[in-house]
This record gives C-alpha cells, sequence and structure tokens, in this order.
C-alpha cells in the first residue's frame, strides 16, 4: 500500500487502466437514460490553455455524476481543426496545414487525456478529416437542393497590393491587410450564402423552447436576429426603376423629402447623372475603403453625394433627390432609405449639412414644430400633421395609432405592405483560401452549377499547393485541380475555388458524435434521435451568437431534409467564466510587464522606466504575460489538485481569479483524504467496506451513540448538498467544500471502529470520485474493490440520519446571549424553561435576580427578563 500520496504515478497508472477497460465507451443500450454531454470543441492550437481545463473539467464532472447515478453517458471530444491559422503556419514555417494541424491534434489529445477527462475517444473526430468533411460536403449539397445555398455577388475584404482577397481576421483595427499593410478595399465578388433568413422567425421564436439557456445569452441572440416590423414601400425613380425600402415608421412617408443610397447599391451608376460620374466614383472610393464600424459611428460627420436623380414619394407624389451616403449599408435592408429629416436625428444632420429640406410631420402635443427653424429632430409621438389621411390621427406605435392605420392605408391603396424585417442577414460562407471544406460544386458552360455526385465525395483538398499569402485562392492556381469533366454532360468544366466558412464544421459536429464511425451516412437516424439534444453544452460566451445560431440553423435545416426529428441541438447551456490572473500594466506606455520582472509585488514598478505599474486581475493571455501553464501545474500538483481547484474558486459561470495558494490548499486537502483513508485501512484491515462493494449497513439509527448520529448526518448532510449542488445549478465550489466538511468532520470523530465510520469513508470516496477522479479511483481499489469506483452507483441520503435528536438552545438574560445548552428535539415550551432554569448558565446569571418574566421560543431559545 502507497505510504503517501503520489499524484504522478497514481494518476499515469489510472488513466491507463481506463484506457484499457474502455471505461468511458458510449453505450448504446436503451434501457438506460441517456445523457450527452458536451465541451465546445477547440481549435488545435498545439498547447492547452486553463479556460480549455476549467471549460473540460466542468463537463467531465457533470458526465462522471450522471454516470454513476445510472444513465448511459455520451461524453465525445474532437477538433476544430480547419481555418486560417494553419495556413498561416504554412506560410511563415514552410509546413503544409495538414502536418502542423495534426501534430497539434497529437500534442493537445496527449494534455487531455494527462487531465483524467472521461471521453470516449473511439468517437473523436476532425474536421479537417476528409472522412468528416465528405459529410460536410453532403451537407451542402442538400441545403443547395432545397434552395437554401446560393451565389449573389457580394462586397468583400480585397487587399490591392497583394491582390487578394482577406478574412476579417486579416484585416487590423485601422482597415490594413495584416500581411501587406495596405488599406483594404470593398470589392464585388460571387459568393455563397446559405439562407439564413428562411429561419429568422423560427430561430427566434424558439428561443423559448430554451429555458436552460441563460438569459444573456438568449437575449443576445434576439438581439442579432433583430426582429422590426413596418412596412415595405416602393419608390420609383423618374426612369421607372423600383427603389424598395422598410420603415418601422412608414406613418412618416409624407415627412420624406430625400433618399439615401448605399454607395454600393446596384443602381447607383444609372441614376448618376454624367455631370456627377466623377464626384460619385471618387466617393464610392472613399467608402469601400472604410469599416462598417466606421461608416456607421453615431458621433461621426456625415458625408454624402447626389447621384443628380430623383424618386417619386408614392404617397403623395413628391418629387424627392436621390444622394448617396456611406451611413447606408447594403448588407442591411435594401440598400436604400427614405430620409425623413424632421424626426430622425441621423437624417436630420444629413439634412441641415447639405440644405435638403425639413418637413415636419409629427406635432407633440401643445407644441408647433417648424421644420425651417428646428434644432434637432423630434423623434417622440403626438399627432399627425402634413400627413394626408392620417392628419389628426394619435402618432405611435399603438393600437389604434398612426403606424397600423398608415400600413392599413398602404394596403388599401396599393403602395405598400406591412412586414416584418430582420437584421440577420444570409450567411456568406464563401472563403477564398486553402485550409477549409473546398465547396462541392462544378461551374458549367453549359449546365451551370452541377453538384458533385455524391459516390465522388468528398472532393479532398490537393496537397501539391504553394502558399504565400498572395494572388487567388491556393486551389484557383492549380489548373489540374480546377479544369475537370462536368459531372451532368461531361463537357469541360470548372470545380468551385472557394472553400467553407469554418462556422459550417462546428455547425453539425455534435451530431457525427453520435454516429462518428459511420462510413455509409453522415448519421444513422436512430442513433442521433436517440443521443440528441445534447443534455449540457458547455462553453465561452463568445460563441453566444454565431456559432450557436448556426448550429441552430443547420439542426432545423436537417429537421426539414427528413434526417432527425428534434428542433434544437442543446437542451442545457452553461457559459463558463473566464480564467484571470493578476496582471501588471505600465499606465502611461500601456505595455503588460511579466509578474517575474515584478521585483517587489507590494510596491510593483516598471524594471525599464521606474514608472508605478497597475495591477489588477484580467483574462489569461500570453500578450499580458499573465498566463500560466497547465503542464507546469500538472507536473507539480498533479491533475487532481488542478481540477479541484478550478471547480472549487467560483461558481462555474463567473470569472476565476488564479491563485497560487488555493491550488497548494486543495493539494493539501487531496493529501488529509489520502492520510484518512489509507490510515483506515491500516487500522481496519477486515472492514466490510473493504469486503464488499454495496455499502455497510450500520445498526438502526435509535441503536445508534450520539457521536455516531453526529457522523451519520454529517456523512448524509454531505450527500444530499453535493447531490443538490450537481443536480441544480452546478455549484461546484460548494460541492467541494462539502467535501472539505465530510473529511473534517471524519477527522474529528472519536467513533472510528463504528461501521458509521466505515460507511462514511465509503462515501467521502464515492462523493470525491467525479472531483478528483485518479485519487478517488486508487483509494477505492486499496479499500478492496476489484472495479473502478466510477462504475459505482452514486450514494443516496437516508432522510432518517438528517433528523437531530438534540437542538441547541440559546439562554438569554435581558436579550443578551449568555450561553448554549444541547436539550431534547422534542421538548415542548414548559421542558425548555425547566431546562435552562437548571442549567448552569442559569445558575451563574441569575443568582439573587428576580425572574419578572421567561420568554420562551421553541426550538430556539428561552429569554430570562429580571428585575432592574
Amino acid at each position: 500500500m502507497e505510504s503517501r500520496y503520489t499524484p504522478g504515478e497514481i494518476e499515469q497508472k489510472w488513466q491507463q487502466v481506463w484506457a484499457e477497460q474502455r471505461l468511458d465507451q458510449a453505450s448504446d443500450d436503451a434501457s438506460k437514460p441517456k445523457f450527452y454531454a458536451l465541451s465546445m470543441f477547440p481549435y488545435p492550437s498545439g498547447n492547452l490553455h486553463m479556460g480549455h481545463v476549467r471549460n473540460y473539467t466542468i463537463t467531465d464532472v457533470v458526465a462522471r455524476v450522471r454516470r454513476m447515478q445510472g444513465y448511459r453517458v455520451l461524453h465525445p471530444m474532437g477538433w476544430d481543426a480547419f481555418g486560417l491559422p494553419a495556413e498561416n503556419a504554412a506560410i511563415d514555417r514552410g509546413i503544409h496545414p495538414a502536418q502542423w494541424t495534426y501534430q497539434n491534434i497529437d500534442q493537445m489529445r496527449a494534455q487531455l487525456q494527462e487531465l483524467g477527462l472521461s471521453y470516449d475517444w473511439e468517437r473523436e473526430v476532425a474536421t479537417c478529416a476528409p472522412d468528416y468533411y465528405r459529410w460536410t460536403q453532403w451537407i451542402f449539397i442538400q441545403m443547395l437542393q432545397m434552395g437554401l445555398a446560393y451565389q449573389k455577388e457580394a462586397a468583400v475584404n480585397w487587399d490591392p497590393i497583394d491582390q487578394t482577397v482577406l478574412a476579417n481576421e486579416q484585416v487590423d483595427s485601422e482597415g490594413r491587410s495584416w500581411r501587406s499593410g495596405a488599406l483594404v478595399e470593398k470589392k464585388l465578388l460571387r459568393q455563397w450564402f446559405l439562407k439564413i433568413t428562411d429561419y429568422a422567425e423560427e430561430l427566434l421564436q424558439d428561443l423559448d423552447k430554451l429555458p436552460g439557456w441563460p438569459e444573456r445569452v438568449r437575449t443576445m441572440q434576439a438581439n442579432w436576429i433583430g426582429k422590426s416590423t413596418g412596412a415595405r414601400v416602393v419608390f420609383t425613380t423618374e426612369g421607372g426603376d423600383e427603389l424598395p425600402v422598410f420603415t418601422t415608421r412608414p406613418d412618416t412617408l409624407w415627412g420624406a423629402t430625400f433618399m439615401v443610397l448605399s454607395p454600393e447599391h446596384p443602381l447607383v451608376e444609372k441614376l448618376t447623372a454624367p455631370d456627377r460620374v466623377a464626384t460619385v466614383e471618387d466617393y464610392r472610393k472613399e467608402a469601400a475603403a472604410k469599416s462598417e464600424i466606421d461608416r456607421t459611428a453615431e458621433d461621426r460627420e456625415k458625408t454624402g453625394v447626389w447621384t443628380g436623380s430623383y424618386a417619386v414619394n408614392p404617397v403623395n407624389s413628391a418629387k424627392i433627390p436621390i444622394w448617396i451616403a456611406d451611413y447606408v449599408l447594403m448588407g442591411y435592408g435594401t440598400g436604400a432609405i427614405m430620409a425623413v429629416p424632421a424626426h430622425d436625428q441621423r437624417d436630420f444632420a444629413f439634412a441641415r449639412k447639405f440644405a435638403l429640406p425639413v418637413k415636419v410631420v409629427v406635432q407633440p402635443e401643445g407644441e408647433t414644430l417648424d421644420g425651417d427653424t428646428l434644432t434637432e429632430a423630434w423623434p417622440g409621438d403626438g399627432v399627425m400633421v402634413n400627413s394626408g389621411p392620417l392628419d389628426g390621427t394619435p402618432a405611435g406605435k399603438g393600437e389604434g395609432q398612426s403606424v397600423a392605420a398608415a400600413i392599413a392605408w398602404l394596403e388599401a391603396n396599393g403602395k405598400g405592405n406591412g412586414e416584418a424585417n430582420y437584421r440577420l442577414r444570409d450567411w456568406l460562407i464563401s472563403r477564398q483560401r486553402y485550409w477549409g471544406v473546398p465547396i462541392p460544386v462544378v461551374h458549367c458552360p453549359s449546365c451551370g452549377i452541377v453538384p458533385v455526385p455524391d459516390d465522388q465525395l468528398p472532393v479532398t483538398l490537393p496537397e501539391d499547393v504553394e502558399f504565400s499569402g498572395r494572388g487567388a485562392s491556393p486551389l484557383a492556381q492549380l489548373e489540374h485541380w480546377v479544369n475537370v469533366p462536368c459531372p451532368s454532360c461531361g463537357e469541360p468544366a470548372k470545380r468551385e475555388t472557394d472553400t467553407m466558412d469554418t462556422f459550417i464544421d462546428s455547425s453539425w459536429y455534435f451530431l457525427r458524435y453520435t454516429d462518428a464511425q459511420n462510413t455509409d451516412q453522415a448519421f444513422d437516424a436512430d442513433k442521433v434521435n436517440g443521443w440528441m439534444p445534447v443534455d449540457q453544452y458547455v462553453g465561452g460566451i463568445e460563441h453566444a451568437i454565431l456559432h450557436l445560431l448556426y448550429s441552430r440553423f443547420l439542426t432545423k435545416v436537417l429537421r426539414d431534409r427528413g434526417l432527425l426529428n428534434f428542433d434544437e441541438p442543446f437542451q442545457r447551456l452553461l457559459t463558463q467564466g473566464m480564467v484571470q490572473n493578476l496582471t501588471y500594466k505600465n499606465p502611461k506606455t500601456g505595455k503588460y510587464v511579466p509578474s517575474d520582472q515584478v521585483a517587489d509585488p507590494a510596491n510593483p514598478v516598471d524594471p525599464s522606466t521606474g514608472d508605478a505599474l497597475e495591477v489588477f486581475y484580467e483574462k489569461m493571455s500570453k500578450s499580458k504575460y499573465n498566463g500560466v501553464d497547465p503542464k507546469a501545474v500538472l507536473a507539480k500538483y498533479g491533475a487532481d489538485t488542478a481540477r479541484m481547484f478550478i471547480l472549487f474558486k467560483a461558481p462555474p459561470e463567473k470569472d476565476l481569479e488564479w491563485d497560487d495558494a488555493d491550488v497548494e490548499g486543495q493539494y493539501r486537502f487531496l493529501n488529509r483524504v489520502w492520510r484518512l483513508v489509507t490510515e483506515y485501512i491500516a487500522a481496519h484491515p477486515d472492514s466490510p467496506v473493504r469486503a464488499h462493494s454495496s455499502a455497510p449497513q450500520p445498526a438502526p439509527q435509535g441503536d445508534l451513540s450520539k457521536d455516531e448520529k453526529t457522523l451519520r448526518r454529517a456523512i448524509h448532510s454531505a450527500i444530499k448538498d453535493i447531490t443538490e449542488d450537481i443536480d441544480g445549478d452546478y455549484q461546484f465550489n460548494t460541492a467541494v467544500s462539502e467535501l472539505m466538511k465530510l473529511n473534517n468532520a471524519l477527522s474529528d470523530a472519536p467513533c472510528k471502529d463504528s461501521p458509521v465510520y466505515a460507511e462514511g469513508v465509503r462515501a467521502l470516496v464515492l462523493l470525491l470520485a467525479p472531483f478528483a477522479p485518479h485519487i478517488a479511483d486508487e483509494l477505492w481499489h486499496q479499500l478492496g474493490h476489484a472495479d473502478s469506483v466510477h462504475l459505482a452507483p452514486w450514494p443516496s441520503f437516508d432522510p432518517a440520519a438528517l433528523v437531530s435528536d438534540e437542538i441547541t438552545l440559546v439562554i438569554q438574560v435581558m436579550g443578551k446571549t449568555r450561553g448554549t445548552l444541547e436539550v431534547p428535539a422534542d421538548s415542548d415550551k414548559a421542558a425548555l424553561e425547566q431546562y435552562a432554569r437548571e442549567s448552569e448558565i442559569a445558575q451563574r446569571y441569575l443568582e439573587g435576580k428576580e425572574i419578572k418574566k421567561v420568554i420562551v421560543v421553541p426550538g430556539k431559545l428561552v429569554n430570562f427578563v429580571v428585575a432592574g
């Protein structure tokens, strides 16, 4: 038997045993209830950070407890392995992206295994593996056949020096290319889109089906979808072209005095008068060089140019000028707005700058506004004026007010229609780079867009590729790969050279885990319907919008394709807080200083400048020099200590502040558990806790001594409280506190030879198992069990053990507590008063005094009121 706790040896031993026994393999045994526990899979950067450790430990505890509670558990892991960093590595290191990616995967898999995470590694997926992205391509073709995938021209980031398209991640905060430093321009290219907008309303409404999600995340999703109700109205140009607009205030149509188009609007060239061409073209180039954030900033001075053309307002036939301005974006709404400067501050600022008319159509109660003298827009309610059929109608969006009246009038007169609009745009999935899923279509001069037949999937990435970061996509430069016969007619055709946005890969990976080895289908319907939805999903708040929204969208698409039978992929969502560490920053230079360069933490100064440093907690990162390497923690303390600290330091949804002293504290606690159990084993070689896998049965509750009852109450209180902490809101920090209290109760108990003590030792090891799995299995084995502790049933508490025979009675004199007394729990008021009068406390404090009144609060206190 080990005489001391040696985590390095113990953890390596048990990880090997679990792997050999395939202990964590998910069972498809339908006789057990299912539980699907899932952490968001990582990008294989090569090294785990403490954020990973926290995420995966939280999910692992949930998975381990559910197994012990009798569930069949699916707890898989994989790799979100496509994307820009691997391509950058190919450029910088002269190494193929696949080689860089797979060596990182091997490294990170080993690190995950060192943490003792109970993954079913037989279901591992990597999104860059052809046997995975074959099915990503197949899913794309399903959407193409459903009319949900299409191509259209769209603005992209264009590097004018390298002559290449840039992803948003390749553009810095100043709008410059990450590689050439050139100011990035907007350029129209044909791009692939998915019609997520077809599901906008369902994605919004089904948020109500997700009570297990944080309210904050549901609100973020609702705001991103951005539903607004109003009307679609069509203005016409003098040449007869239609300019549709969507407005949430159709009641103000009579106050529209000009129109504004996005510089990218397809009608701009046609509408530009000959003498305005140079001015308009110059302005469009300027707008193309600006980011959307710059263009739409509220405090930015408005800019724009007149096209020289006019539109006709459909409600009053007024002729109004058509301008272009960069604050109108082609990607939102229709790319055209009607401007009502009297009642919209942005339009008002534009009108005043360019001397455009301001017409009042809403008069606030008790005031008369004049468009010529207004100093700011009036956005509030009031009464409609100068609005034809709406004059005198109360202004507003309520029942019987002007918005509803305007929509009714527009529809009755064939001038427009009420409709809902969404901020959500169709999902642009085209990427002009190599390391992604090739879009599986061929462009044929005769047949058009032709999907690659299923039996020719996957369209694999060619390996003979040069990576320079310049020019067109690397795939577009490989003629032997691009030029292929049309799958339909056999004539010469060309492959699509765009690859897919990596969000596609991560929008269905949780489905593949349910049937990861299937070579004939993306997944079997019975298996995916049997395991899904995910019961508990754990990941960072940074994925609260796009990843979760895209995953919800794809799930609904595959449901409508008849491939699965559920509406939502993730039943419960936990967004864990960040892991923070003490950080040193020079407020004058803005530079961070590594902690090992701070000579005196009590008086921190910059070693280079002597400036006093700011000290605060901030998210761990390399750039802030405040990271803690998980490998160093595991090497010093072991995985179980790292897990215990991560779980104990803060509730999972809160930020966690790293503290070396608290890590050391958890290590000491595990050593105390080790000593307690091994000393018990040494002293009780024939204990029933060692001889049987079932719990030893102590004597009936009524036959136990006072010490035994006290200990048994502590044991079953711990079982009850820890179970509630795990089954409720995952308050692992308080669960670990309960484990520490139980260990203390056992250490302090005088009845160490009692069966109750044996029961407590067994319960301690069982309750510890999900949190510190290695030490728990080692101690369980030393207690004489042949099977793993993780195969043992989770303990249940005995309500009778929680009932106390005694209560603590507070004794007061004139309302001031003088002491306490242990008395029978079933004592009535008279008995409580008698116990109090006869106590040594009362004798001492009441001697020689006249008792005028005795106040008894049953179960709590006795207060003596004495004469002055």
